[in-house]
C-alpha cells in the first residue's frame, strides 16, 4: 500500500494552477561574478552584459566576505505556515562550494532567490539561503546557467503562502514567438514556479508530457519541500526544508515516459544538512519551487 504523500497546510486558498510557467528562449552563458561588490550587484552587472532581466544559474568556487544568511524555520504566528529564521552573520571569509540562484525583478529592480552550500572559516559545512544585498563577492566566482528572453521571474504576492514570490511572466522580446519552437526551429524553453503540495518530479515530469518535451536540463532550482525522501530509503523528518538543485533532468525512459532525477542539497530548519537524489512521488513542494527547463537542444 503506498504511503501517503506528506502536505503542508498554508493560511491562503490555494489558487486552482499549480504549475506556473511562461514560454521563453534561453541563452547559455559562463560568466565571472567581480568581487568588492555585493552578490545581487554582481550578478546584476553580468546579466546586464546579457540584456536580461532573469535568469537561472549555478555559482560555485570564490569566496564572500560580510556573509549573511538566513535559516528555513517554524512560523511564530498563523501568518504564515512556515518562515525565516533570524539572520546569521559569519565573521570571516567563507568559500563557496555551489548555489543555485533564481535571478528577477522586485519591484521594478533586480532581485535575487539564492540558496547555497559553503564552508566556513573553521571548516564548517553549511547550507541556507543568502540574502544576496548582505553579502559580499571577495575572489571571482563562477556562474554558468541560462539566461532568458521573453519571459521574467518578477516577485508577486501569493495569496496562498502569504509570501511575496519569484513568479514567471511574459514579457516582450524578438527572440521567442508565440508557438511552441522559434523561428529557426529551436525548442522552446521555459521559466517554471511549482506551488506548495505537488510532487516536484512529478510536476516536472507531466509538464513535460503537455508540452512535448522529451528530454530536457533543469537549469537553476531554488525551492523548498515538506522535508524529503530519497531514491535510496534515507528520509527527512524535519518538515521545514530549504533546497538547491545540484543538477537536474529528464529523460525519456524504456517506456517512452519522461522521468526526472533531481539531485539536491538541503538543510531543514533544525540545521542539518542532508543529499541525494530526490524519490518520484514523495517530495511536495514546501512554499515555492523555481527553475527554468531547457529542452536538450534548445
Amino acid at each position: 500500500m503506498p504511503i501517503p504523500m506528506r502536505r503542508i497546510e498554508h493560511p491562503g486558498i490555494p489558487a486552482q494552477e499549480r504549475i506556473h510557467s511562461a514560454i521563453c528562449q534561453v541563452q547559455s552563458f559562463d560568466a565571472t561574478l567581480e568581487p568588492g561588490r555585493s552578490l545581487i550587484d554582481s550578478v546584476e552587472i553580468a546579466m546586464g552584459r546579457l540584456g536580461v532581466s532573469s535568469a537561472a544559474m549555478r555559482l560555485s568556487g570564490g569566496s564572500f566576505d560580510c556573509f549573511a544568511y538566513c535559516m528555513p524555520a517554524l512560523s511564530k504566528t498563523s501568518d504564515h505556515a512556515v518562515y525565516f529564521s533570524e539572520t546569521f552573520r559569519v565573521q570571516g571569509q567563507v568559500s563557496l562550494e555551489t548555489a543555485s540562484v533564481t535571478y528577477g525583478v522586485r519591484d521594478g529592480q533586480p532581485w535575487l532567490h539564492c540558496h547555497a552550500v559553503w564552508r566556513e572559516p573553521d571548516g564548517r559545512r553549511h547550507c541556507g539561503h543568502l540574502l544576496p544585498d548582505q553579502v559580499q563577492v571577495v575572489n571571482e566566482i563562477n556562474a554558468t546557467g541560462s539566461a532568458v528572453h521573453g519571459a521574467e521571474f518578477a516577485v508577486t504576492p501569493d495569496a496562498e503562502t502569504n509570501f511575496s514570490l519569484f513568479m514567471p511572466r511574459v514579457t516582450p522580446s524578438q527572440f521567442v514567438t508565440a508557438g511552441v519552437q522559434t523561428a529557426d526551429q529551436t525548442p522552446a524553453s521555459y521559466i517554471v514556479r511549482l506551488s506548495p503540495n505537488i510532487d516536484v518530479c512529478c510536476a516536472l515530469e507531466n509538464f513535460c508530457l503537455e508540452k512535448g518535451i522529451a528530454s530536457a536540463v533543469i537549469q537553476g532550482g531554488v525551492g523548498s519541500t515538506v522535508g524529503a525522501v530519497f531514491d535510496d530509503g534515507r528520509s527527512v523528518e524535519p518538515f521545514v526544508t530549504e533546497l538547491l538543485i545540484r543538477s537536474g533532468e529528464i529523460r525519456t525512459d524504456a517506456d517512452g515516459q519522461p522521468k526526472a532525477l533531481i539531485d539536491i542539497t538541503m538543510v531543514d530548519y533544525l540545521g542539518s544538512v542532508s543529499e541525494g537524489v530526490l524519490a518520484r512521488g514523495q517530495n511536495p513542494v514546501l512554499v515555492t519551487f523555481e527553475l527554468v527547463l531547457q529542452p536538450l537542444g534548445a
